[in-house]
């Protein structure tokens, strides 16, 4: 029973659908043997991934929460006012430190909109790379040999 739920749990928290936390907390009172135990916690922590792997990073679902949606709205409403504002004084003559003053304004909300979007809502990717051995042929080191140094541990 303990080693069914712990492979469900194990499963369902390496697919996302599950928090560590939350897997943490669903197995408390639960008796594993040691094996069980420590396999749940090799499990995906100390495996290395393959080369190529995407990992997918997504500490919290802030992107959908309030806060950031009522940002958005307030950012698209301050650019949309002062880019038409600056258009108006494009048509009427205004002098260019008032249009700089507008076209600042827009382009600073436009920032800040994109530093809250990253920061919050695009999720983290992580490209597993790992380093290769550097071939290095016979005729290059016989060429350069008093460049090469061989250290002992």
């Amino acid at each position: 029973m303990a080693t069914d739920l712990l492979e469900k749990l194990l499963h369902e928290v390496s697919l996302g659908k599950i928090s560590i936390k939350d897997a943490k907390k669903a197995l408390e009172g639960v008796d594993l043997e040691k094996e069980d135990f420590q396999r749940a916690v090799d499990h995906g922590v100390f495996t290395q991934a393959e080369p190529g792997t995407v990992v997918k990073a997504s500490i919290s679902p802030s992107g959908g929460s309030a806060l950031v949606s009522l940002l958005f709205i307030w950012g698209v409403f301050w650019v949309i006012y002062w880019t038409g504002t600056m258009a108006y004084g494009l048509m009427n003559g205004w002098d260019q430190q008032q249009l700089s003053y507008h076209l600042f304004l827009a382009l600073s909300t436009i920032i800040i909109m994109g530093i809250v979007y990253q920061k919050w809502v695009l999720p983290d990717l992580i490209v597993v790379k790992h380093e290769r051995n550097k071939f290095t042929p016979e005729h290059s080191k016989r060429k350069h040999e008093k460049d090469w140094h061989e250290y002992k541990v």
